[in-house]
């Protein structure tokens, strides 16, 4: 059985910058209140006019993270896309990457698992490749929240975390049982489901209902129960984290870098503080991009790798908590 190893990491964000004054210019609220509550300084957002959205953005970070790889888009076989905001209900953004980079006819599956959509696909994507079925897999992770945030005082409370970005990794066959993604470990609990959700359109609220409503209705835009998703978040990050480690007779010790989730920076220091990490073992990048949900860990992995902060054989982490309530854990052998 092979392992699966990255070779290739791509990002991409828009160009239009949204800082915290710039939305209390729009809503009730402050820098000093968003920065305190969760570390956030300013998110991209797409701007009108452009022709970004979720598949268009990981079609740029998959060409980068194609060449960086040194491959072609001809020795892509499998695409996985995870997003919460695809460009349509149905047919998912994977099929897109396969016509936006005129591939061959490579299957193309898409993930939605929110916040932890990036960790199921990249596992996913591994067990393509452990079993042989696969050599080479384009992983995408993107999302286009501003197009679907309530930006009145009445939303602040999720409009101001969330931004608009794209990662995209390829990963390859490796024979050394030793190197690449050592293991992942996935997990959910539904019955909370409700505390971090966009109710609509469902199966109560269906198109009919939708052309027939004269009144805004709020189940469109994104409701959560933040201080409920804070302190399981804390416990669950915790307990991916030690798996993965356990796993793979790992200690805390071994940790050399750790890429969370960019959900608040605050879930990230009280991890930090509780496994004795320094600050250049974590990597965040929430203050400049905010909480870019399936995009977050693989855009901050490619970060944190263009910065030379990860070399060869350092122990990454990668962990993620989110709605669903799904989370889960990689170990990866640099």
């Amino acid at each position: 059985m092979y392992n699966s190893r990255i070779i290739g990491l791509g990002k991409y964000v828009p160009d239009h910058v949204v800082t915290n004054d710039d939305l209390s210019k729009i809503m009730d609220t402050s820098d000093e209140w968003i920065q305190e509550r969760t570390g956030i300084k300013e998110r991209r957002w797409i701007q009108e006019g452009t022709d970004d959205t979720s598949a268009v953005m990981g079609a740029k970070a998959a060409r980068i993270a194609i060449e960086r790889a040194d491959l072609t888009k001809d020795d892509i076989d499998f695409i996985v896309f995870a997003t919460l905001s695809p460009d349509y209900y149905f047919p998912g953004c994977g099929v897109q990457i396969q016509d936006m980079l005129d591939m061959k006819t490579v299957g193309a599956l898409d993930v939605r698992n929110q916040c932890s959509g990036f960790i199921y696909a990249i596992s996913v994507a591994d067990q393509f490749i452990k079993t042989g079925m696969y050599k080479n897999v384009l992983v995408i992770g993107a999302e286009y929240h501003s197009n679907g945030l309530d930006k009145t005082t009445r939303g602040r409370g999720v409009t101001v975390i969330f931004g608009d970005g794209a990662g995209a990794c390829v990963l390859t066959r490796e024979e050394d049982n030793t190197k690449g993604i050592l293991s992942t470990h996935l997990h959910s609990e539904g019955k909370y489901a409700d505390k971090l959700i966009v109710a609509s359109p469902s199966i109560a609220h269906w198109i009919p209902e939708i052309m027939q409503s004269p009144e805004e209705d709020v189940s469109y835009f994104p409701y959560m129960d933040g201080t409920f998703v804070f302190k399981h978040a804390v416990v669950r990050f915790s307990e991916a984290i030690m798996e993965g480690l356990m796993a793979n007779n790992l200690k805390k010790e071994n940790i050399d870098m750790l890429i969370p989730h960019q959900a608040n920076l605050r879930i990230a220091q009280f991890i930090q503080h509780k496994f004795g990490l320094r600050d250049d073992q974590v990597f965040n990048n929430i203050m400049k991009y905010g909480n870019t949900t399936a995009a977050s860990v693989i855009i901050a992995l490619t970060e944190a790798w263009e910065e030379g902060k990860i070399k060869e054989g350092d122990h990454v982490v990668l962990a993620a908590f989110g709605s669903g309530f799904t989370w889960g854990s990689a170990i990866i052998k640099w």
